[in-house]
């Protein structure tokens, strides 16, 4: 009868190999968990942007100013209609205006009319439809050959070119002609020919029997 042979005996591997192969077995999934607790650790720790709110409103501060300057607008038929000049100018953003030192307009009506005005400082909106004036404002109403011209002193007097209205809540003097008159306030309408005036009044009106023919 044969002899069976023993099987081998298999010599365990050494302790360090046995380690690094272990090492290379769990290497990945390591790598992994430790990918995704880094992955965790980021999206905890990242700021949050804050919700979109309403934009902050534009601060009052000029965009450009000008010195010695002359702007004019016209018209749809291509015809001068305002024309501001001054010493300094400061534009805003934020309201479209802009504040001159010191200016002189000139405003002529689409049937001709011209319009002078002055005073030591002006706000006017951005298409010169309206002009504020500050301080010894003086507008003139050009004589034309139906109207002798009007002269008005205030120290502040609002105009509004679109609808030839001079308005102003300070006290006045208009004088055309021989009439001259002093109130705590005015509203002229050149389109309609009427002046309104407010609070107490002073005048002086020539009579109509003194130029009137015998």
């Amino acid at each position: 009868m044969s002899e069976r042979r023993a099987a081998p005996r298999v010599r365990p591997a050494p302790w360090h190999a046995r380690l690094a192969g272990a090492v290379s077995a769990y290497l990945p999934i390591f790598v992994m968990a430790l990918l995704a607790l880094g992955s965790w650790w980021l999206v905890d720790n990242t700021p949050v942007p804050s919700a979109p709110g309403s934009p902050a409103p534009p601060r009052h501060e000029p965009d450009y100013t000008m010195r010695g300057f002359l702007v004019q607008r016209y018209g749809p038929d291509g015809a001068l209609r305002t024309q501001i000049e001054g010493d300094v100018a400061v534009h805003y953003p934020d309201t479209d205006t802009l504040e001159i030192e010191n200016p002189r307009i000139r405003a002529i009506a689409a049937n001709g009319d011209v319009t002078r005005a002055s005073a030591r400082r002006a706000i006017a909106n951005g298409d010169g439809s309206e002009v504020q004036l500050l301080d010894d404002a003086h507008v003139v109403r050009e004589a034309t050959p139906q109207e002798e011209a009007i002269d008005i002193r205030s120290d502040f007097l609002h105009i509004f070119r679109n609808t030839e209205r001079v308005r102003t809540h300070l006290p006045v003097r208009l004088r055309q002609g021989g009439t001259d008159v002093v109130a705590a306030g005015m509203e002229y309408d050149h389109l309609a020919r009427v002046v309104q005036l407010a609070g107490r009044m002073q005048g002086v009106f020539p009579s109509p029997a003194a130029s009137s023919p015998r």
